[in-house]
């Protein structure tokens, strides 16, 4: 299974927000954000971070996406 952050990328947008202010506001690091940006898993605790400091849920940020079999 993998994942997708692309709605992620749109809140941010419609927030006029910068990667760089997510990483601050929701105290993250860069390998974290390097992560997010390529598609890669990163811990529930970054989520629940992400996810407050933009006021939504997890399934507003991030897509699972199924394995072809």
């Amino acid at each position: 299974m993998a994942v997708s952050y692309n709605k992620l990328w749109k809140i941010l947008i419609d927030k006029d927000m910068k990667k760089i202010d997510l990483m601050k506001s929701a105290k993250i690091g860069t390998s974290t954000l390097s992560k997010l940006g390529k598609n890669q898993f990163v811990s529930m605790e970054v989520l629940v971070k992400i996810c407050k400091v933009l006021d939504c849920n997890i399934g507003d940020i991030v897509d699972f996406i199924p394995d072809e079999d």
